[in-house]
């Protein structure tokens, strides 16, 4: 089972569990220790995973640290953890400290559901103020567990995360200038794109004109460029079902310009959990999607003939349709919020045994 795959799996128990967790040992014990399971530590060898370690700090004695990773008998990182309810902020915190003594490179301040990583790449032993790596449990992103699998047991190695931390952090600081421009173009990025094809001069006038152009013409590029990419990334054909496989596909106007279909946030996280559920049944190669002008369709091997379900967003409402059979019409059921869609495990599998 692959890592993100593993991840989804915690951030069910985590939905499930959290109203229930009302301490920082609960948190531990339920979400905590799990993640430290996920990266492949034996959390019952105290040689690998050490909890309530002494960390000693100056003349302060019998600090204690949540827990401390062991490879080689060597400590490589260093966990402190909060209730599930704060923030996982390292302001103020102990952790600080704890990595200032430690011989731990990393260190992690966690409330079990985000995980914030540090390092120490402003100044040798002292921990940076701001995490070079965050893995929010409730908002998984596939470059953070690109990074993530770094620190598994299986895959550990110093050097490649230290160079992944570098980059991350160089990559965050472009990226907020970047969005910085976007929000408001500076006269340096105005002058740089206009003088390459606006010969005459860029009076403040003027100036205030190209400001406001570059700044749609950055957002529709970009946007599209969004739509492109996550239409290629999930295979969506494009082309209208016929009324026969669906009546309530709407009509196209071949005379409107705008697109005929939109791919929303909500539709692909709606089926990011549907295929974590198809998943513990299936392998990801068997599980599609296919967007159209009235609903996001989850199809298997790609066939509209066998629908797995299909996420009706496109209102205020929002439904998820369910096959109980390949033959018969679907069951729409009303969502108040997509985490609902976990409660229908037992039929996203039944549906995936219609056709097997």
């Amino acid at each position: 089972m692959d890592l993100k795959l593993k991840l989804e799996q915690l951030h069910q128990r985590v939905i499930h569990l959290k109203d229930q967790i009302n301490t920082e040992e609960a948190t531990k014990n339920a979400f905590v220790m799990p993640f430290i399971q996920i990266l492949g530590y034996d959390i019952f060898n105290p040689t690998e995973v050490v909890p309530e370690h002494i960390c000693d700090i100056g003349t302060k004695k019998g600090e204690k640290v949540d827990y401390i990773i062991k490879r080689d008998n060597d400590p490589i990182l260093i966990i402190e953890c909060k209730h599930w309810k704060e923030n996982a902020d390292a302001h103020n915190s102990q952790l600080h400290r704890y990595f200032h003594v430690s011989k731990a490179r990393f260190g992690v301040l966690t409330n079990g559901v985000v995980y914030n990583f540090y390092t120490d790449l402003e100044q040798p032993n002292i921990m940076d103020e701001k995490p070079f790596l965050t893995i929010n449990i409730e908002d998984l992103k596939d470059n953070a567990i690109k990074v993530l699998e770094s620190f598994t047991k299986k895959d550990y190695h110093l050097e490649t995360i230290l160079d992944s931390a570098e980059a991350l952090k160089y990559i965050k600081a472009i990226r907020k200038e970047f969005e910085k421009e976007i929000e408001h173009p500076s006269d340096e990025l105005v002058k740089l794109l206009v003088n390459r094809f606006f010969d005459k001069p860029l009076i403040a006038s003027r100036m205030l004109t190209f400001k406001e152009y570059a700044k749609k013409a950055l957002a529709i590029s970009i946007n599209e460029s969004i739509s492109y990419r996550l239409k290629s990334a999930l295979h969506i054909n494009e082309s209208i079902e016929t009324r026969t496989e669906d009546q309530n596909v709407n009509p196209v106007d071949d005379n409107n310009d705008a697109p005929k279909i939109i791919t929303t946030e909500e539709e692909l996280e709606g089926f990011q959990i549907v295929k974590a559920i198809l998943r513990e049944k299936l392998p990801a190669d068997r599980i599609a999607a296919r967007d159209t002008q009235s609903y996001f369709g989850v199809l298997l091997d790609d066939n509209n003939r066998k629908p797995l379900c299909r996420l009706h967003f496109n209102s205020s409402n929002k439904y998820i349709e369910l096959f109980h059979n390949g033959k018969d019409a679907g069951e729409k059921v009303l969502l108040s919020s997509l985490d609902e869609i976990y409660g229908f495990r037992e039929q996203l599998h039944g549906a995936s045994q219609n056709y097997q």
